[in-house]
């Protein structure tokens, strides 16, 4: 097989659109305002990609995306790029794929997570969003302070307020439930969702899933796949998800990787 740097979008779109849901995040990063952040790899046996990884670095530590249906073919992409991998960065990687990794890096696992889709749009049609309002990066601040109580260390990108794909639940005047979107490409028809929370004192209320059925009745207009991320051990929030019409279509496990030294 041959190994290259990636460069043509839509060579690079038509093997994601393989699995769109497993790849939801990668499509989404093909998108102009994600592009500039994004370096491919592949491996190609007569012209046709067998595997894709991308190196996103638009935050301070890059993630690395190495899933696929075929992971014996992914093991042998990363082999090829074990020499220009970051030295520290996060990692999606499907089941197995690690183990290529392990002699040059130190491998911490966050735990299994699950894609899940949006597979039923008339539940989030008929939910009840009352009291549901959109931010903007006008309450950047109030939002930063609401992820700093509820989700501390969560991934949040700001500029993903400009989308107009944010909401929430103000009780009191205080922000106590939002969702938005970690990846949004009309484009190219997708979503990821993300940025998930409820202050700890007002959890049990259904503001999660009021939020969560108002963001997905604004993008189920706009994109044709609606995604997220979920660690496999989060019951209450897959129970959310699956009450909203969601459905689990994959495994992958997160990673934090670091280069050996000597």
């Amino acid at each position: 097989m041959t190994f290259s740097r990636l460069r043509d979008k839509q060579e690079i779109e038509r093997y994601l659109r393989g699995n769109v849901y497993l790849h939801i995040y990668s499509l989404g990063d093909l998108d102009d305002l994600f592009w500039s952040h994004t370096t491919w790899y592949g491996l190609s046996e007569e012209g046709h990609i067998e595997a894709v990884v991308l190196i996103y670095s638009g935050q301070s530590l890059p993630t690395v995306l190495a899933l696929s249906d075929q992971c014996e073919a992914v093991k042998e992409l990363l082999a090829s790029m074990r020499e220009i991998l970051p030295e520290q960065f996060y990692a999606h990687l499907s089941g197995g794929v690690e183990v290529e990794l392990g002699g040059d890096f130190e491998m911490e696992s966050h735990g299994e997570h699950w894609k899940m889709a949006l597979w039923d749009r008339v539940i989030v049609s008929g939910w009840d969003c009352s009291g549901v309002a959109g931010l903007g990066p006008a309450e950047l601040d109030e939002i930063l302070g609401f992820y700093e109580r509820s989700y501390p260390g969560n991934w949040f990108d700001s500029r993903m307020l400009e989308t107009g794909q944010y909401f929430g639940v103000r009780e009191g005047g205080v922000l106590v439930s939002a969702a938005g979107v970690h990846v949004y490409s009309p484009a190219y028809g997708v979503a990821a969702l993300g940025n998930v929370a409820t202050l700890p004192s007002h959890r049990g209320k259904g503001y999660a899933k009021a939020v969560m059925a108002r963001l997905c009745r604004s993008l189920c207009g706009r994109v044709e796949h609606i995604g997220l991320n979920v660690k496999a051990d989060n019951a209450a929030a897959i129970s959310c998800y699956r009450k909203l019409g969601f459905e689990k279509v994959a495994t992958y496990g997160e990673f934090m990787v670091r280069r050996k030294r000597g």
